[in-house]
């Protein structure tokens, strides 16, 4: 991607490639990888500095299901630019044994949420199942990737007749109202008796069905982390084709954007502005893809743990900065948290503050609070809307009314580990959380260029 010559269509496209290919955390980090590799960056353990030279290009990974990527400069470092974003977002895991018969004529499976979802868009809509496997070869385990690529489940509504009230508002019970029907008798094969007929109910496992996909065994799968996801693709509407609907909006439109920018500020052109930089020494740029935000994020792949700061542990080490070294170097970095922000709502404007009301189309989003949740302060919010003015790209703001009480994301987290200025960003986009989410088409684009900013 040449720099500032990607067009709104062209970052679109790219990023409904990038979400329909990631239906799950570990398939959105093996997308990112490729593009990674594309670029020539290579695969580290970053548990070691092994291999890191000055001039390089790297990623590592944890977990299969997130990663970090970064470059360092060939010149004198004197700081990193980091831009963080997730992997995950909220859905229904599979459970273990996940099959349940029902009268002997369906099959259904057992399932459990994962992140506060708004359960009701899933139902009655075409699901299937991805996520990884685990096998053994050579002794060691092994991750393969699994996703069955067609319509395979759904969560059937009861039927208006059978609960006249849900018009006025239906408490869901996800192990009674929202398992997926996975099979049934085969009418090809039933008869007229009914103990026959349960016989006949016996179904491929899913264990078997992922076996199948992947070309193995079922007994050599040992493990599993399956995940239902909602077989739609993204599409652009509005009467203008202003705005992009799609599954998994929060938060892959933001690692598909900071990734994006982050490749796009290092294409090998350098204008008189940036040779001039660099001949004052450069920034290191850093891409971090964590897991598990939407559950608390205090897992070893989110970011609530010690990958970054190990990322950054094995980056001195290699550079054998140490000591005082490596504080000089923290305290000239920056940390960008880009997870999606809630836009005005055009049936509910009441719900947004009164005087901080970012819309969609309308650029980047800075969030504050004052409890810090958000880790925006007035420092870091200078940084960002300086290199929103730089790139030309607009900049609003959000926060929660005062009598709402907001969510939490990665910066604050994140900077609780590795202690830098921070800022947390976000695109407006509507229905957060929902199968589906709705979000500005311009938004992605204004993303990718703040990244080019901040990593140039």
């Amino acid at each position: 991607m040449e720099n500032s010559s990607f067009t709104t269509e062209e970052i679109t496209e790219g990023l409904f490639r990038f979400i329909d290919n990631s239906p799950t955390a570990f398939h959105a980090v093996q997308n990112a990888a490729r593009m990674l590799e594309e670029a020539g960056y290579k695969k580290i353990v970053c548990e070691t500095a092994i291999g890191i030279r000055a001039g390089g290009r790297y990623y590592a990974t944890r977990n299969d299901s997130a990663l970090i990527a970064f470059r360092i400069p060939a010149g004198e470092m004197k700081g990193l630019r980091i831009a963080a974003s997730h992997s995950d977002s909220p859905c229904f895991k599979v459970k273990e044994t996940p099959e349940m018969d029902v009268e002997g004529h369906y099959v259904k499976l057992n399932t459990e949420g994962y992140g506060g979802m708004i359960m009701s868009t899933w139902l009655d809509r075409p699901l299937s199942v991805a996520g990884r496997a685990i096998l053994m070869e050579n002794g060691r385990p092994v991750t393969k990737l699994v996703n069955i690529d067609r319509d395979l489940c759904i969560i059937p509504n009861v039927a208006i007749h059978f609960n006249r009230e849900i018009n006025k508002g239906f408490a869901y019970n996800p192990q009674v109202d929202l398992l997926p029907l996975y099979g049934g008798v085969n009418p090809e094969a039933s008869s007229e008796n009914e103990e026959e007929n349960k016989g006949k109910l016996k179904k491929k496992s899913l264990k078997a069905l992922c076996a199948e996909s992947l070309g193995v065994s079922e007994e050599d799968i040992l493990a599993s982390d399956l995940y239902l996801y909602t077989r739609e693709k993204g599409r652009r509407m509005g009467v203008d084709g202003e705005f992009i609907v799609s599954p998994r909006l929060d938060d892959l439109q933001c690692a598909y954007g900071t990734l994006a920018g982050f490749l796009a500020a290092d294409d090998g052109k350098k204008t008189e502005k940036e040779a001039k930089k660099e001949a004052q020494g450069e920034y290191g740029a850093v891409y971090a893809l964590f897991d598990n935000e939407e559950i608390g994020s205090g897992t070893k792949q989110g970011a609530d743990s010690t990958f970054l700061s190990d990322v950054i542990q094995c980056i001195c080490d290699a550079l054998e900065l140490s000591g005082s070294a490596r504080r000089d170097l923290l305290a000239g970095s920056f940390l960008l948290s880009a997870d999606n922000a809630h836009g005005v709502h055009p049936n509910h404007p009441e719900k947004s503050d009164p005087t901080n009301r970012p819309y969609l189309n309308g650029g980047i989003v800075l969030k504050f609070q004052g409890s810090q949740k958000y880790t925006t302060d007035a420092y870091s919010a200078a940084v960002v809307r300086n290199i929103c003015k730089e790139q030309g790209v607009p900049c609003q703001n959000f926060a929660n009314r005062a009598d709402v009480a907001g969510g939490s994301t990665l910066g604050n987290i994140s900077s609780a580990h590795v202690s830098i200025p921070a800022a947390d960003i976000g695109l407006a986009q509507l229905a957060m959380h929902s199968a589906l989410e709705t979000a500005g088409v311009k938004d992605t684009e204004y993303l990718v260029r703040l990244c080019q900013g901040l990593f140039l």
